[in-house]
């Protein structure tokens, strides 16, 4: 899933230019590490697919970093054109139908972020081989990230007993995680209740990713969240007709009835519609690294030098990130984030002390009771 606005490292990212298509460490967005992970964890035997599904304004963006691919990696990579953003669940319902029409049987999903930090990719790949067990075996993965800290910015899962993992074909590379079943989820939390969590021993972080298959999934949309999901359901295989191509890449734009569906379909999150009250569900245990850069003080550790011509006059500790020349005169521990908009989006200044930057969501909130959107 490539939709989102990530208003939490507002300025630079914005409706125009996501977080996805930020500067990632080591080169590239986080997008395009995304688009790795997908990759690296499909049957190409079974023409496994890298399923992208985002709005029209960041399809030529996409298409363009999927024109760098190998012609094998482009082979396995399809974008479906959503109609309008109306959350992860109509999206997941979207995708999922279209892979059962495209395949006419039953397949693996694993449903990933476009935004996420997470390596190394073997350990990631062995882990998805073992939520793809379970998934086989009617089950809603989730992968939970092993909690660091009393964080009050994720949900969380409570976990009960642990699984034995199921048999299944051979998977390369070979299956791995502790996986539990979900015993529970968890809106974000006080401080005082994430801290009780953190002591239990039992609470994960819910990273967001899924796995299932198509058939389960399909019957639990039905059984939990119809109005998102059966508006799709109307949508026959689509023909030649509907794809175009661009840099190697097939595009899925003209979907007859897409758009009606989407207009018809409930927009809510697939966590709320689905996840939650899901019959089977199970947590893997991430044994990777994961990161969703969720602040500035965040970006900024992970970047460790801000992306700008930077002249500094006794300033001490700062990061900018900026599209034009930025000059700092005494001062000290600040962040700051400039866009002229030359990429498209808004122009806008941030200042802030490090340590501050999640007042930014209060920053966006003020921006749209101003009726000031455009800036965001």
């Amino acid at each position: 899933m490539a939709g989102g606005s990530g208003v939490r490292l507002w300025p630079a990212s914005t409706s125009a230019t996501p977080k996805q298509f930020l500067a990632a460490p080591g080169g590239g967005c986080f997008f395009s590490l995304a688009l790795e992970r997908a990759l690296a964890v499909i049957d190409r035997q079974r023409d496994g697919l890298a399923l992208i599904i985002a709005g029209e304004r960041h399809i030529p963006r996409i298409a363009a970093l999927c024109a760098a691919l190998s012609p094998d990696d482009q082979r396995h990579v399809a974008l479906i054109v959503e109609a309008e953003a109306r959350n992860t669940a109509p999206a997941i319902a979207c995708g999922t139908v279209y892979l059962d029409r495209l395949f006419q049987e039953t397949r693996n999903v694993l449903v990933l972020a476009s935004d996420h930090i997470i390596n190394p990719l073997p350990v990631f790949q062995a882990n998805a081989a073992a939520a793809a067990l379970f998934a086989e075996a009617d089950q809603l993965a989730v992968f939970g990230i092993p909690p660091r800290s009393p964080e009050t910015g994720y949900g969380y899962i409570e976990t009960a007993e642990a699984l034995p993992l199921p048999r299944g074909g051979g998977s390369a590379p070979p299956a791995r995680a502790s996986v539990f079943r979900a015993a529970s989820f968890r809106e974000k939390p006080g401080r005082a209740l994430a801290e009780r969590f953190l002591a239990s021993g039992r609470f994960y972080w819910n990273s967001g990713m899924f796995g299932f298959n198509t058939r389960f999934i399909q019957e639990e949309f039905q059984r939990r969240a119809p109005e998102s999901y059966l508006p799709f359901t109307a949508l026959a295989r689509p023909g030649p007709e509907a794809y175009r191509f661009q840099g190697g890449v097939r595009i899925l734009e003209n979907w007859k009835g897409l758009a009606e569906a989407y207009q018809q379909a409930r927009p809510i999150s697939f966590d709320y519609a689905l996840a939650e009250g899901c019959r089977n569900t199970v947590m893997a245990a991430a044994d990777f690294a994961w990161l969703d850069v969720g602040s500035w003080d965040e970006y900024a550790k992970l970047l460790g030098s801000g992306q700008a011509e930077v002249y500094a006059a006794q300033a001490e500790n700062c990061f900018v990130d900026a599209d034009i020349p930025v000059a700092l005169c005494g001062v000290r521990d600040l962040i700051v984030a400039v866009r002229t908009g030359k990429d498209g989006g808004p122009p806008a200044v941030l200042i802030s002390q490090k340590g501050e930057t999640q007042l930014v969501r209060e920053i966006v909130e003020r921006i749209r009771g101003a009726n000031r959107s455009e800036l965001l």
